[in-house]
């Protein structure tokens, strides 16, 4: 068995955007290869200039999800996804794909991206290197 672990991001909210650094830092301390790929609103909160901003929460989240992401983060019990995904690169084997469909659609360049972002590659290229299990986010 294949002991890569594929994410694919496609929400742009940063409780989902943890959800996915948390699965990277758990899959890179259990040395697993980790593959992520940044597409439309997840590629959009890795741009240099607004991957520290409030990106929200999913709608499911409701107004008591916020509220308890808003606590949990006072009592800071709450770490920002990307300091967990560097963590998580530190860890262990973790790249970092931006979907190059993505990048034309928001007229965007790899400078435009934060330096945690390893390269931009379309999707026939990632999924090539996707061997084990694809988590959707």
């Amino acid at each position: 068995m294949d002991e890569t672990l594929s994410l694919v991001l496609f929400s742009g909210t940063d409780d989902k955007l943890t959800a996915a650094a948390v699965l990277a830092v758990g899959g890179a301390a259990m040395g697993r290869t980790v593959n992520v790929f940044l597409q439309y609103w997840a590629l959009e909160a890795f741009r240099a200039d607004r991957i520290r901003k409030d990106h929200g929460a999913a709608p499911e989240a409701g107004p008591e999800g916020v509220s308890a992401l808003a606590r949990a983060t006072e009592r800071g019990k709450s770490q920002h996804w990307a300091d967990l995904l560097e963590q998580a690169k530190l860890v262990g084997e973790v790249t970092v794909h931006a979907c190059a469909l993505s990048m034309d659609l928001f007229e965007i360049t790899k400078d435009d991206l934060d330096p945690m972002v390893d390269d931009v590659e379309g999707v026939a290229a990632f999924m090539a290197d996707a061997t084990g299990p694809i988590v959707f986010i």
